[in-house]
This record gives structure tokens, sequence and C-alpha cells, in this order.
């Protein structure tokens, strides 16, 4: 009996795991041909571009974007094994040889952790790598000219105050979490706040005490713009806060975050987000066994019983409200109105219980 119950957990755990990345590959197909259009759009007017270079860009940037769904294609990839193991009826005949639902969910369960916890020691820091390698491609496609070409709509924003006067930076996009900026465009001003000149650069370094723009173009009001192939800005800023100004916490990979967290704090920096996103991956195990528990509670009825569409729906509609219940911790985190292991752990406790609740009540009710 013992070794029929460990093959037939085997089975349902291989079952989970087909589905579960059944579904995060179509998501991830999915998300790369909708990124790729759009980087397709936004480098239609620039000449020489390879189309390789723009696939392999947006490629690149889907992972850390797939990451925040991986929840979903869990609950997803759960209700799909187990409304096709119904519909088969096998979970009929296990349950006619004795096995409980508990039985024939802990091999999911078990799976979910596992992957939860490659999740975060592998995936995300490779997620992390490669957003950085992606920003830095598209550095290259959009920043062959002043002022880098093509730039988002908002940008990076720094404000500097040097004893020559004020500097405001902006910056299209950022890499190695603000350390080096490309896209930018710098207004100088006096030390009586009047302008003084404007500069446009491809790029630009964080060095020991001042800022190394490259590809630069200056336009003043009394005289004819000036090209130069470098120039150097002196600041006081350190690289703790210049990543503080330019970093979030999903650039920095979870094997950093102890250390960024560190250097943070003895900077004087508020550190509540970083501290969420370490305790949210730490989280991440048991927050996609929540979220099996949740697929397994509406999703274990037989088909010849109805109501399965209903279920189906339920289902999607609790891990939505648990994915709205985690933005409004995370913001309260983020406000330093909640603590971070709180905010953290809050929506997998709810999640978790709600399911187990659910299949405590129709198993054993």
């Amino acid at each position: 009996m013992s070794m029929v119950t460990n093959t037939l957990g085997r089975y349902f755990a291989g079952r989970f795991v087909v589905s579960a990345l059944g579904v995060f590959a179509s998501i991830f197909l999915l998300l790369v041909l909708v990124d790729y259009i759009e980087m397709v759009r936004k480098t239609s007017g620039l000449v020489g571009v390879s189309a390789l270079v723009v696939a392999e860009t947006s490629l690149f940037r889907v992972p850390q974007l797939l990451e925040k769904m991986m929840p979903f294609c869990i609950l997803i990839g759960a209700m799909t094994c187990y409304l096709a193991l119904s519909r088969r009826l096998e979970l009929v005949v296990a349950r006619a040889a004795g096995v409980s639902a508990w039985q024939f969910i802990s091999p999911a369960l078990a799976s979910a952790i596992a992957l939860g916890v490659l999740a975060t020691v592998a995936y995300n820091p490779m997620s992390a790598n490669l957003s950085e390698l992606s920003k830095r491609m598209e550095a290259q496609l959009f920043g062959n000219a002043p002022g880098g070409g093509v730039q988002d709509a908002t940008g990076f924003w720094l404000n500097q105050i040097n004893s020559d006067g004020q500097v405001i930076i902006n910056a299209a996009r950022s890499e190695r979490q603000g350390l080096r900026l490309t896209g930018l465009t710098l207004f100088r001003f006096d030390t009586d706040s009047k302008f003084k000149e404007r500069i446009e650069a491809r790029e630009a370094t964080l060095e020991n005490g001042y800022w190394l723009f490259k590809g630069v173009r200056r336009y003043s009001l009394d005289a004819p713009p000036v090209d130069q192939d470098r120039f150097e800005l002196a600041t006081t800023l350190t690289a703790a806060q210049v990543r503080n100004t330019f970093s979030t916490p999903e650039t920095v990979s979870f094997w950093q975050l102890p250390s960024y967290i560190r250097a943070s704090e003895n900077s004087g920096f508020a550190t509540a987000g970083y501290r969420l996103q370490y305790h949210k991956l730490i989280a991440q195990p048991f927050l996609l066994a929540a979220m099996v528990m949740l697929a397994a509670s509406v999703s274990l009825r037989f088909f010849r019983m109805g109501g399965v569409q209903k279920m189906v729906l339920s289902g999607v509609g609790a891990g939505f409200l648990l994915y709205v219940l985690s933005k409004v911790t995370e913001d309260l985190s983020k406000a330093e109105l909640m603590h971070p292991i709180v905010a953290a752990w809050l929506p997998v406790l709810v999640g978790g219980l709600t399911g187990f609740l659910a299949l405590l009540y129709q198993e054993d009710g």
C-alpha cells in the first residue's frame, strides 16, 4: 500500500508540475510576443537595427515581468491539473482506492514549495541579471545619439546641489541600480538659481566623487552647441545614495538584498520596500502552496455534479482578491504603516487558510 501511495503521489506531482510549467510557458510566449511587437514599434524609426537584437532584448525583459505572475501560473496550472484528473475520473478511482483529497493534494503542495524555492534562489537572480542585460542592450539600441534617442515618458530624475550651483539630471534608463545611466538631459543653474546651460549625453557612470558623461552636447544661451567626447561633473553623492534613488526592489536579486539593506541602513535611507521584497521572496514558496490549496478547493468537484464553471470562476476571483490584498499590504508596508514581515506573510496566511477551510468543509464538513 505504501508503494502504491508513493507511485500515485509521484504521478499527481508530475501532472501538476507539467500543467504549471505549461501555463508558465504559454504566458511567457504571450508576453514575449507582446513585448516584441512593442519593441518593433519603438525601433521602427532607427536605422540598422537587427530584428534578432530586438527579439533578444524583449526575451531578456520578460522573465522579470513573468515573475510577478508566478502565483497565478500555479493557480491556473493546479486548477487545470485537477479538472483534467476529475474529468477523466482518475480522482474517482483514487477516492475509491481509499485515497483522501488531502493525500492527493499533498504532492502538489510539496511540488509548489519546491518550485517556489527554485524561483527564489535561482529564477529571481536570473531575471534580475537578464533585466540588467536588456537595459544595456536597449541603451545600445537607443543611445547612439546625444540625448539617448528615444526616451521613456518620465525616466529617472535626480537633483544635486554643489558649490557652483544646482544640477537637475534626467535619465531615460538606469543600469546597475543607477550607477550607469543612459539617455541623459542635464539642466544646470548657478548659485542664484539662474539657468546656465542644458547638456545632453549618451551615457554617464558614477565615479569616485564625480559623474563621467560621454557623448556630450552642451547648449547655452549665448553660444552655439558644443560637442564633447566626455564631461566630468563633481558630485557628493555616494553609490548607496544613487542606488536608493534609481533602483527599485524588484531590480535587486535575492542574494544581494541583505547587503543592500545593510548599506542603505548605514546611509540613513528607508529600507521598507527592500525589506518587503526580501520577505516576499522568502514567503514565495508558501504563497505558491496557498495557491494550490485555493485551486484544489474549487477544482475537485466531479463534472457529473455540474457547477464546475462557477467553481472555476470563484477560484479565479479568489486569486484576484488575494492579489489585491497583496498590493494593499505592499503599499502599506512601503509607506511604513505595516511591518514588512506582516505585509509579506498576510496574503500567504489568508490564501492558505481560505483554501484549507474550503477543503475541510468539502471533505469533512
